[in-house]
This record gives structure tokens, C-alpha cells and sequence, in this order.
């Protein structure tokens, strides 16, 4: 029988964080496991992949002998986010699609909260829950599409001039509750149910981008082709944010502004991106020379010099975005 939901995880060296996350699946409400590895959510019929993106603390291991359940997809190689992701979208059965971090951890009856609401709103593309961190507190769950002034001061030094501006707050939509159910943008694409008709639609995830900025194209693709995509905060999910990524900070600085700049050259045109392009740049440099500074100064030389080192690495990647048609 066709299963109602697949869901996917993609994993990269965070062996408890999946098995935790796997078990608040598995142990969910009204989970019923059968004699042939099937799950079951209430009404809905389940099947739940994992790609493992070349481990080296166990993953594979503890998944054969914890999950046998889990469909498993060892790769030799780190494919990224959005690769690993596809590769299990292509295998995949369910009605609808769950992208789901590794280092989340479903609360209570989310996933068959989610599923009853797209199944009431056939014109929802896309659905996120509401995500909080590990102390219970709100964490980034929905955005508005960004903007050329959004992005100019995301995660730069102008944002740390300016915490309060008004460009980011509306990119954050701080302007509305995080408790009503609304149309947004995009989600956060830690969790995020996509109706198979919807990508089937518009294509899978842009293989350009590594990782980030993945979920905002994929939303924006959805969006243009005519369907909703809705932030649903009747649904909970734990987000223990950016485990895997931040096991190499320079490449995520890369990946992070490369994969922003390559956004907004598809979806804006060439100026806007090579003027942001160039203004990360400059960005940067900036970052290096006061980071420069304090260590000449004396000043925590271990912590700058480790910024200085990754300050370096982004200066020499030059912020080049993978082409269009091309993947990474």
C-alpha cells in the first residue's frame, strides 16, 4: 500500500541526535509499528529514510542495529543537505514529504497534526510547525521571501550596528504572532511537509545549493507554481539548531553567503547579486581587519586567530556561487 507520508533525514555525524531523533518518532502518540517495519500515525501510513552522508561516529552502525526499520542510504561521500535529500525524494512513496534535521525531536502528535491540516487545505503546498530550542524557547520557524535590503543586513556587520531594524524584523515577521496560523514565505526547513503533487510539480531541490537557502527557492518555486505554503504553530517540533554545519565554521560561512548570493541571482537577476556578492566581500574583509587587530592587541589570541583563519578562507573563496544547472 501507497504510504500517506515519507519522511527524510539526512544525516551527518550526529549519532545521538538522530537516535533521539528517530525515537520521538517511533514513540509518538498512537505509533504503531508492524510486524514488517511500517509505522503508522494515527490514520496515516509511514515509511522514514535516512541518508547517511559518510559518517565517522557510528551512525551507520547504530541505525542497523537500532532502526532496521529505517531505510537506510549510506553514501561514501558527504552529497550535502540537498543532494542527500533527493536522493531519498526519488526513492520516496508518501502523498506528502517530510524534510526533518537530525537534530529535531518530534513533539507529541506534530507530524499527524500537520497531516490533518494539509489534508482539510488542498491548496497548501508546503507546511512548517512551530520550532523551539532546547530550553523551550521560540526558535526561527518563518520568514517573508527576502529582500535585497534583507539580505544586505543578515548575519553582517551591519545587522550587529542595527539588531532592530526594520528590514530584518519584517523578514523575520516580527510584526505578526507566532501562535496564529498564517501564511508566510517559507519555513525553516529543519521540518517541513511538502505535498508530493506540489514538487512533483515544480522539481526537486536545487542541487546548487549545498546547504542553505535550499528551503526558500524550493518555497518560492512552490509559491509561483500557485500554492500556499503555511506556518502551522498547533504543531511542535524541538530544533537542537546547526549541530552538523557547525562542525566546520569556515565552510559554513561559505555555503551560507554563496548559497544567499546564488538566490538571489535566480531569483533577482545579476546586480542584485553581484552587488551583495560584493558587499559580503567587503564584509569579511572588514571581519579580518578587526580581528587582526584584537589579536595584535593581545586580546583572547586563540579566538581571533581561529576567526581570522576562517575570515581568510571565505576572502579566498571569492563568495562564488555554483552556476545555474550546476550542482556542488
Amino acid at each position: 500500500m501507497t504510504p500517506d507520508l515519507s519522511i527524510i533525514i539526512v544525516n551527518w555525524n550526529v549519532c545521538d541526535l538522530l537516535r533521539d531523533c528517530l525515537a520521538s518518532l517511533y514513540g509518538a502518540p498512537g505509533a504503531i509499528q508492524g510486524d514488517n517495519g511500517t509505522l503508522r500515525l494515527g490514520r496515516y501510513g509511514v515509511e522514514v529514510y535516512v541518508v547517511d552522508n559518510a559518517s565517522a561516529d557510528g551512525s551507520v552502525e547504530m541505525l542497523r542495529a537500532e532502526f532496521p526499520q529505517v531505510t537506510l542510504i549510506a553514501s561514501a561521500d558527504n552529497l550535502g543537505f540537498t543532494r542527500g535529500n533527493n536522493l531519498a525524494l526519488g526513492r520516496s512513496q508518501g502523498r506528502y514529504v517530510l524534510l526533518l534535521n537530525p537534530d529535531t525531536r518530534v513533539i507529541d502528535d506534530a507530524l499527524t497534526t500537520l497531516l490533518d491540516y494539509a489534508e482539510a487545505h488542498p491548496d497548501v503546498g508546503v507546511l512548517g510547525p512551530r520550532l523551539l530550542y532546547a530550553d523551550g524557547s521560540p526558535a526561527p520557524s518563518r520568514y517573508r521571501f527576502p529582500t535585497l535590503m534583507t539580505a544586505l543586513m543578515e548575519s553582517t556587520r551591519l545587522e550587529e550596528c542595527f539588531p532592530r531594524n526594520c528590514w530584518t524584523r519584517r523578514y523575520h515577521m516580527a510584526d505578526t504572532p507566532d501562535d496564529a496560523t498564517q501564511a508566510v514565505g517559507w519555513v525553516n526547513g529543519a521540518c517541513m511537509l511538502v505535498r508530493r503533487a506540489a514538487f512533483e510539480r515544480v522539481g526537486p531541490l536545487d542541487e546548487g545549493f549545498f546547504m542553505y537557502s535550499e528551503e526558500v527557492d524550493w518555497c518560492r518555486r512552490i509559491t509561483d507554481a500557485g500554492w500556499q505554503v503555511v506556518y502551522l504553530p498547533t504543531a511542535t517540533v524541538m530544533h537542537y539548531e546547526g549541530r552538523s554545519s557547525a562542525q566546520v565554521a569556515p565552510a559554513r560561512h561559505i555555503r551560507f553567503q554563496t548559497s544567499k548570493i546564488r538566490y538571489f541571482r535566480k531569483h533577482h537577476g545579476r546586480w542584485q547579486a553581484g552587488l551583495l556578492r560584493a558587499f559580503l566581500w567587503l564584509d569579511y574583509a572588514a571581519r579580518l581587519l578587526t580581528e587582526g587587530a584584537k589579536y595584535l592587541l593581545g586580546h583572547k589570541r586563540a579566538l581571533r586567530r581561529e576567526r581570522i583563519t576562517a575570515y581568510w578562507q571565505v576572502l579566498r573563496s571569492g563568495l562564488r556561487p555554483a552556476a545555474p544547472g550546476e550542482s556542488r
